[in-house]
């Protein structure tokens, strides 16, 4: 196993890429699309690792309880930088309860 190979529980910071009519407060890497109606942008989602299954896939939580699994290799995926951890530390902590959405 490699020494930074990510284990359950650990914090993790997913660039996900979003297009609408108005980007969020939160939204960076915010460029027109080609027609100008539309904006591209990217999101930081901060998640933990719930598991690992047994193809090495990463099954990440969010605050919500939703899941997402990705492969430990995705270029969207990585560590939080310690001024992430400090400053959105309650997200992390929030995805790290076992609290499901109401269906």
């Amino acid at each position: 196993m490699r020494r930074n190979a990510l284990q359950p529980g650990d914090w993790v910071v997913y660039r996900r890429t979003k297009y609408s009519e108005t980007p969020g407060p939160r939204a960076h890497d915010v460029s027109p699309t080609r027609g100008g109606d539309m904006y591209s942008y990217v999101v930081d989602k901060f998640w933990v690792v719930s598991e690992i299954d047994d193809e090495g896939q990463l099954l990440l939580r969010t605050r919500t309880g939703k899941t997402h699994r990705v492969k430990p290799n995705d270029p969207n995926l990585r560590r939080p930088t310690w001024w992430e951890r400090f400053r959105f530390g309650e997200r992390f902590r929030d995805a790290s309860t076992d609290q499901r959405v109401a269906s």
